[in-house]
C-alpha cells in the first residue's frame, strides 16, 4: 500500500501559481536539543498522535503530478469539462479545464470560475529508466509548476453544487442556494482561456436556463446515455427531469419524481440505460427510479440504519455495480442486482473516514477502484480487486497501531474539510479536488491509467 501525507500551503496568487515556492516551509524541521529525537522521517496515518515540533512533509516520490491553487472564495463543488485534445492522454505536460462554484458568503459576490490548467509537468516517475536521465521536465525539488487561467461569470446565490453535462457543447447546470438551478453554455469562456486571457472576473452572462425548486438543493446529474438529459432533486425531497428539446429549448418535468421523505442529496443515472437513474439522500435511502413509469419510485432500498447518505456514484464498467457514501464517514459497494430481493446487504462496507463522507466516484475505466473525500481533510483511493488475507491481516493487527484495509491504495492529505473530487476521464488516473482551503490536481503512484 502506498500512502503519501502532505501539508498545504496557501498562495495568494491565483492566476499562476508555483508548487514549489514554498516547499521549504513543508520539511521537517531543524534538529534542535528539544527534537532530536524527531530527525527521522516516518509514516503518518490520519488519526495517529503526532509528537511535538512534528510536522507532515510533501514526499514527491510518491506523485506523478501535483499542483495546488486557491480562489478568492471557497468552492465546494467542481467538475471537469470535456475537451477536444484528445482520449487518454498520458504524455506530460497537460492540460485540464474545470468549473466550480463559489460559496463567497457576500451578497452578489458568488461567481462559476471557469479555468484552464496548462503546462502541467511530471512531479516524478514511477519506475527510473537507467536509459533516461533527462530531468528537464521536473523541478529540482520535484514539486511541478502550472500555469492557471481562470474566467469568472456572476451568478445568483452561492453555489451548491455544479455539473459539466459530458456531451458537446460545454453545457453546465448549477444549484443556487435561492432555490433555482441555471444552465449555461460556457463555449466563449473557454474561447477566451484558450486565447491567451489570464484572469476575467464577474463576467455578466445570463443563464441559457433555470427552473425553480420548492427549496434549494444539491443534487444534480447528467444522463451519459441520453444527451443533454438531466436530473436535479432538491431538500423539499423532489426530483424533476430534464431534456434539451430538438429546437435547442429546454423542457423540465412539472411533475416530481417524489418518493424520498428528506433531502435528495445526489442523483446518478444508469451508464446504458436510457430511462433509469438512482437517488440517496437524508431519509437513508437509496431509490431506482424509471422515468417510464410516471415518475414512481421503481425500487427502495434502506441503506444505512442510522446515518444520511451524501454521495452516490454508478460504476460504468460493471453496471451491475453502486458506491454510495454516509455522513458517519462510511462508504458501501452495492450490487444492484440484489435490490429486487428487498433486503440487500452491501458487498462492501468501509469505515476509514472519521467524518462525513462528502463525495465518492468509481474510476471512469477501472471497474475496481474508487475515490472517496470527507469532510476529515482526507481523499482516499480505493481498489476492490485487493482481496484481504486473513494471516496478513492477522500479524498486522498485532503489530500495528490499527488495521489498514488492504483495499487502500493511497491516502491524498493537505485539504480542508473536502468536498468534492472527479477522476479526469481523459487524463488517465488524475484527480481533481476542492477543499475549503483550494484546489488539488494530481495523480499518484498507485492509479496510473
Amino acid at each position: 500500500m502506498d500512502t503519501a501525507e502532505e501539508e498545504l500551503w496557501g498562495k495568494d496568487d491565483e492566476e499562476i501559481y508555483d508548487d514549489c515556492e514554498d516547499e521549504g516551509d513543508a520539511e521537517m524541521p531543524a534538529e534542535d536539543d528539544s527534537s532530536a529525537a524527531m530527525s527521522e522521517e516516518k509514516m503518518y496515518l490520519p488519526g495517529d498522535t503526532m509528537p511535538e515540533n512534528a510536522s507532515l512533509t510533501f514526499d514527491p516520490s510518491a506523485y506523478l503530478t501535483f499542483n495546488e491553487w486557491t480562489a478568492e472564495w471557497p468552492c465546494l463543488s467542481v467538475d471537469i469539462l470535456p475537451d477536444a485534445l484528445g482520449a487518454s492522454r498520458q504524455t506530460f505536460p497537460m492540460t485540464a479545464y474545470i468549473v466550480a462554484g463559489s460559496q463567497a458568503g457576500e451578497e452578489g459576490a458568488d461567481e462559476i470560475l471557469v479555468q484552464k490548467i496548462s503546462d502541467i509537468k511530471q512531479t516524478s516517475k514511477q519506475f527510473e529508466d537507467d536509459e533516461d536521465e533527462d530531468d528537464d521536465s521536473d523541478d529540482e525539488d520535484g514539486a511541478s509548476q502550472a500555469r492557471l487561467q481562470t474566467f469568472g461569470i456572476k451568478h445568483k446565490g452561492a453555489i451548491n453544487r455544479i455539473k459539466a453535462c459530458p456531451h458537446p457543447g460545454n453545457i453546465i447546470a448549477t444549484w443556487s442556494d435561492r432555490g433555482k438551478v441555471y444552465l449555461y453554455d460556457v463555449t466563449e469562456p473557454v474561447a477566451a482561456l484558450d486565447k491567451g486571457e489570464k484572469c476575467v472576473r464577474h463576467s455578466k452572462r445570463a443563464a441559457e436556463f433555470s427552473f425553480r425548486h420548492q427549496d434549494e438543493g444539491y443534487a444534480l446529474g447528467w444522463s451519459r446515455v441520453v444527451p443533454y438529459r438531466m436530473a436535479s432533486g432538491d431538500n423539499a425531497s423532489f426530483i424533476h427531469v430534464w431534456n434539451r428539446r430538438d429546437d435547442g429549448s429546454w423542457a423540465v418535468n412539472p411533475k416530481p419524481c417524489a418518493a424520498h421523505t428528506a433531502s435528495v442529496e445526489d442523483i446518478e443515472w444508469s451508464p446504458s440505460e436510457q430511462n433509469v437513474f438512482a437517488s440517496c439522500g437524508a431519509d437513508r435511502s437509496i431509490r431506482i427510479w424509471d422515468v417510464r413509469t410516471g415518475n414512481r419510485c421503481a425500487i427502495s432500498v434502506e441503506a444505512h440504519p442510522t446515518h444520511d447518505l451524501n454521495a452516490l456514484s454508478w460504476n460504468r464498467c460493471e453496471q451491475h455495480l453502486l458506491c454510495s457514501g454516509a455522513d458517519d464517514g462510511s462508504f458501501q459497494v452495492w450490487d444492484l442486482r440484489s435490490f429486487p430481493k428487498g433486503s440487500p446487504e452491501p458487498v462492501a462496507n468501509f469505515k476509514w473516514h472519521t467524518d462525513a463522507v462528502t463525495s465518492v466516484e468509481w474510476h471512469p475505466t477501472d471497474a475496481s477502484v474508487i475515490c472517496v473525500t470527507g469532510e476529515d481533510n482526507q481523499v482516499s483511493i480505493w481498489d476492490m480487486a485487493v482481496e484481504t488475507d486473513a494471516e496478513a491481516s492477522s500479524a498486522g493487527s498485532a503489530s500495528s497501531q490499527r488495521d489498514v484495509p488492504p483495499q487502500l491504495l493511497f491516502i491524498h492529505q493537505g485539504q480542508q474539510h473536502v468536498k468534492d473530487a472527479h477522476w479526469h476521464s481523459q487524463l488517465p488516473g488524475v484527480i481533481v479536488s476542492t477543499a475549503e482551503n483550494g484546489f488539488n490536481l494530481f495523480k499518484t503512484i498507485s492509479v496510473t491509467q
